[in-house]
């Protein structure tokens, strides 16, 4: 029998929730309400009225003070209510409250866990303005529009008449019901033609090309493989499983075909053609390598492309490992839960690690279209500013909840990110060296091996997470696709995972991330050779999974591990101990095949390489012909020049984001250096994170990163090399090595495969082809390796009539040791009478800048980045941070010199008096310019008078000039040609760079 309880406050206490919900309202979707109040609902199935009534009499689920509980509809509370709103979970979706709410009640009533359910659902009791009256298609588009997301959730609305007349909602219950679990379907490829192949890709989200369907038939058509099918058991044609298997693991997501194959190149500038070769290997891996091979003995990689993360050496006996995910199609169609998973996800990357990280700090990245969005949306996409907030949500749940600090991150704001948002997550750990007398870093299966799961269970969220990923976004993409995290068990498995690591408990470890025990088994049987698999022993959520879907889901929490036969029982144990769910579902073996059976029955049998290798590679087309682009020249007046400044300021990409930063927790572990905001009340903006992740060491990482996507309409060839120079010239800036640097790329692009429906793939692809030699060339330049990465390939959006392709972008992200936290500095001014230097050379730069998009011009020349001058640059700052001579350092990168100026003063709440005159000009440029430029490989430094003959030497053989003096008169004054151009207070300078966001 089902039961439902009600929660909410008493009626004297504030309801701060349902404030929030109606402030969220009103700015939103400009709908004001004079009230709402906020009631948490839990139905509960598989308990009898006595059982209830304790929960409810004890307050197991509600707290007394402050709450009451009934099994009844709480009565209304003054201002009573017009409107009652009840948002619940769809069927098959997490609900993590519900699951704590289940164990707490089974621990209280002394029973088993798995013979309850309780779903959770939250009533929102809207009490309307007296001028404003919704009418029931108001409320409705309401709770589409914001307290409910549709892709996972359900509502139900009642007017106060209608409540009246029947108190209450009905209990409903999130139940997953089904066809029997066991059901097996056979997919005739042998008799289909390309017609129906192609329906059948598109109606199983298999993303699989013509092509490689006929590659499938093919080897299922051969003798040899009919033969040894019928021997197993098995029918001649594939079974969904398979074909599922297939999908997942050949899948762009999973393969990165675009990036794997040959493309025909034509260079229409030069009038040269060549053939590329897998622009993987050619310009990412064998560039690392090149690197390693320079560096001989001093080589500081570990394991570079070849695991869930790269590892670099650290210090003390452990080495570090860094790893960026993406996680945008779910993002895009549920914010919250799509990057929540993103964030718990990329934290299970180095948890699998070599035998398994210790995390110490997040990352990300998010972009979006402008939260001020205020045209009409295209079906299926939410509202820029529903998108930021969900994400934000979500990683600030994920990563708090986990207890890890996230210590580095920026906004990157562009209309085109309205059909996909990007959100990068990155996660950084440490490792042991040595681990039981083997590589910390190093891990393998064995034969013998015994698999086994632990962490969560798997239900229907998650199925086709990596097909998914693998297409555009349209208005049919499936709403399964969508994984909900949940921090509390994803802990509870880390602690025991570094336990039973410790204890030399395990062979092997991964994650289960796309593609589910597909993956994670499939990968880690190329240890052996082979599996046998049973997924019929699977933990699932609920009933009705079949098969395939218990295999292929992506349902969160979860870690594969390869367990010797002799360790099991000990292993199991420690899991019980720590109450994590620990099942063994087979063994790795040699056999060349992936088998999975359910129970007695062969479901799959797979020869592993066909399985990982038999993907043909594609052959692609990509013609560059750089767009035309006019000369312009950028001149204000001098007499608007403070208030232009003020303009930029407040602009999206430069202002403060310390709205979100202040909701992510950086102090957890006690071991942030560098955190993500500095200056003398903690609101500048800081360069890099520096974490000292071993308390009883001085030496620390630095995490920092750039992206550049606003130089792409121009060239990606300079969009990457601008990225990485910002990556690098960022982790300068708070006192990194940049000889000691380890680079993770992660690629977003729009579409770049010629179609009809991508008519211009072929310059997306040469786009990318650009991109990627910038990245080698630039890596080679820089010496910097790139010992992990990621793409995403299908970031677009079509849908009521329009296609929206994001501007091709890549975050690159930098990670470095420094071996003493104390020579680390911040952006901020310290220190009245400090003199002020600027190191680089400004030239007329201004195509994709911040100053021309404020103006609405487009044109000009892009950003070039110079490694051969750049570097010695950065080696000589780092040596001048050793020598703790810097009093700050800040990089001069969006909005030019003007706003990294602004900045620092910000920083320190100190005024700046500068000469233009001083500042190394390298060609002649107005005085607009000068200012907002955005020349590439330039910082920003601070120094006591005393150690400024340091600075002056520098100046003989390096681009460096003292530009000016640190003032305390609170005031940034510029001057040019002795005349005052720009005079502004620091406070007014600091209310425009908050205001933005300040929500």
């Amino acid at each position: 029998m089902l039961y439902r309880v009600e929660t909410g406050l008493h009626a004297n206490i504030t309801d701060t929730q349902g404030r929030k919900t109606a402030l969220h309202l009103l700015k939103a979707l400009q709908i004001p309400v004079a009230a709402i109040r906020q009631i948490k609902v839990y139905t509960v199935d598989g308990l009898d009225a006595a059982q209830v009534n304790r929960l409810v009499d004890e307050g197991i689920w509600h707290d007394p003070i402050l709450q009451q509980a009934s099994l009844e509809p709480l009565p209304f509370v003054e201002p009573a209510p017009h409107w009652i709103v009840e948002v619940g979970y769809r069927p098959g979706v997490t609900d993590n409250e519900g699951r704590t709410a289940r164990d707490t009640a089974a621990m209280v009533l002394g029973i088993a866990r798995d013979s309850l359910r309780v779903y959770t659902s939250v009533q929102y009791r809207i009490t309307c303005t007296p001028d404003r009256m919704l009418g029931r298609e108001e409320v409705e588009a309401l709770a589409r529009d914001l307290l409910c997301n549709t892709l996972i959730q359900r509502f139900r609305v009642k007017s106060a008449e209608e409540w009246q007349a029947k108190p209450g909602f009905e209990a409903q219950a999130a139940r997953v019901t089904g066809e029997s679990n066991d059901t097996v379907d056979v997919v005739p490829l042998s008799v289909m033609d390309d017609e129906a192949l192609q329906k059948a890709s598109r109606d199983n989200t298999w993303a699989l090309t013509l092509r490689e369907l006929h590659c499938i038939r093919d080897q299922f058509a051969t003798p040899g493989e009919q033969a040894r099918r019928k021997a197993a058991g098995l029918p001649a044609d594939p079974t969904d499983v398979e074909m599922e298997v297939l999908a997942q693991t050949w899948s762009e997501h999973c393969k990165h075909k675009i990036f794997a194959s040959r493309i025909h190149y034509e260079n229409r500038e030069t009038g040269r053609s060549e053939e590329v070769n897998n622009l993987y290997k050619t310009c990412i891996r064998d560039a690392t390598a090149t690197i390693r091979k320079r560096l001989g003995d001093d080589d500081y990689c570990k394991s570079v492309f070849k695991d869930n993360a790269g590892v670099i050496a650290f210090i003390n006996g452990y080495d570090a490992c860094i790893k960026v995910e993406t996680h945008n199609s779910p993002s895009a169609l549920d914010p919250y839960g799509g990057a929540l998973t993103g964030i718990v996800g990329v934290n299970r990357d180095p948890m699998g690690t070599g035998m398994g990280a210790e995390l110490v700090c997040n990352t990300d990245v998010f972009c979006f279209a402008s939260p001020f969005y205020d045209k009409e949306l295209p079906p299926r996409l939410l509202h820029p500013r529903r998108v930021l907030e969900g994400v934000r949500e979500g990683v600030e749940h994920g990563g708090n909840k986990s207890g890890i600090p996230t210590v580095n991150g920026s906004l990157v704001f562009d209309e085109r990110y309205l059909g996909k948002p990007l959100v990068y997550c990155g996660t950084v750990g440490v490792i042991p060296t040595d681990i039981n007398g083997r590589k910390g870093w190093e891990k393998k299966a064995e034969v013998g091996d015994i698999i086994v799961m632990t962490g969560g269970r798997i239900g229907k969220d998650g199925i086709h997470g990596a097909t998914f990923s693998s297409e555009e976004l349209h208005e049919g993409s499936p709403a399964t696709a969508v994984q909900i995290g949940d921090p509390i068990t994803q802990r509870k498995m880390y602690d025991f995972i570094m336990r039973a690591r410790d204890l030399g408990l395990y062979n092997a470890i991964t994650d289960n991330g796309a593609g589910g025990l597909s993956s994670s088994v499939g990968e880690m049987a190329e240890d052996t050779g082979g599996c046998v698999l049973d997924i019929a022993k699977a933990p699932l959520k609920y009933d009705g999974l079949r098969p395939w879907e218990i295999l292929l889901s992506e349902a969160q929490e979860r870690m594969t591990l390869a367990v010797p036969p002799a360790r099991l029982d000990e292993f199991m144990e420690l899991a019980a101990r720590m109450d994590v769910e620990a099942t063994a579902l087979g063994h790795y073996t040699d056999s060349g095949f992936f088998d999975v059976r359910y129970n007695d029955r062969p479901v799959a049998s797979l020869p592993m390489e066909f399985m990982h290798d038999g993907v043909p590679q594609l052959e692609l087309e990509a013609v560059w012909e750089a767009p035309r682009v006019d000369d312009i020249r950028v001149d204000m007046p001098d007499s608007e020049q403070g208030a232009f400044l003020r303009r930029m300021l407040n602009r999206l990409n430069i202002c403060s984001k310390e709205y979100i930063i202040r909701q992510y927790d950086h102090e957890v572990r006690g071991g942030s250096a560098i955190k993500p905001l500095c200056g003398v009340k903690s609101d500048g903006p800081s360069d890099a994170g520096v974490i000292r992740p071993l308390l009883e060491s001085d030496a620390g990482l630095v995490i920092s990163h750039g992206i550049c996507p606003k130089f792409s309409d121009y060239d990606t060839y300079w969009m990457m090399a601008n990225a990485m120079d910002e990556a690098i010239r960022n982790a300068v800036a708070v006192g990194g090595n940049p000889d000691a640097l380890a680079g993770v790329d992660n690629f977003c692009w729009c579409d770049p495969v010629q179609s009809e429906k991508t008519p211009d793939g072929r310059y997306k692809l040469a786009q990318l082809v650009r991109a990627c030699k910038a990245l080698q060339q630039f890596s080679l330049a820089f010496g910097v390796p790139c010992i992990s990465g990621k793409d995403s390939m299908k970031n677009d959006y079509t849908g009521g009539g329009e296609k929206i392709s994001i501007p091709p972008t890549v975050l690159f992200s930098v990670m470095g040791v420094i071996n003493n936290v104390i020579a680390t500095q911040t952006s901020d001014f310290k220190a009245a009478g400090h003199h002020i230097y600027m190191l680089g050379g400004t030239w007329r730069e201004m195509a994709g800048s911040e100053a021309c998009s404020e103006l609405g011009l487009t044109g000009g020349r892009v950003p070039n980045v110079d490694a051969a001058t750049a570097l010695p640059r950065y080696r000589a700052v780092h040596g001048l941070m050793g020598q703790r001579a810097l009093s700050a350092c800040h990089d001069c990168s969006d909005g030019g010199l003007a706003v990294a100026l602004a900045e620092m003063c910000i920083g320190g709440r100190l005024g700046a008096s500068i000469d233009l005159d001083a500042v190394p000009a390298m060609e002649d440029m107005t005085l607009t310019e000068l200012l907002y430029s955005e020349s590439a490989s330039r910082l920003i430094v601070s120094v006591r008078p005393d150690l400024a003959m340091i600075l002056d030497m520098l100046g003989s053989w390096q681009i460096c000039r003292r530009i000016g003096t640190v003032t305390d008169d609170n005031t940034l004054t510029m001057t040019r040609g002795g005349v005052t151009v720009l005079q502004e207070s620091v406070d007014d300078l600091t209310t425009a760079f908050k205001r933005t966001l300040d929500w």
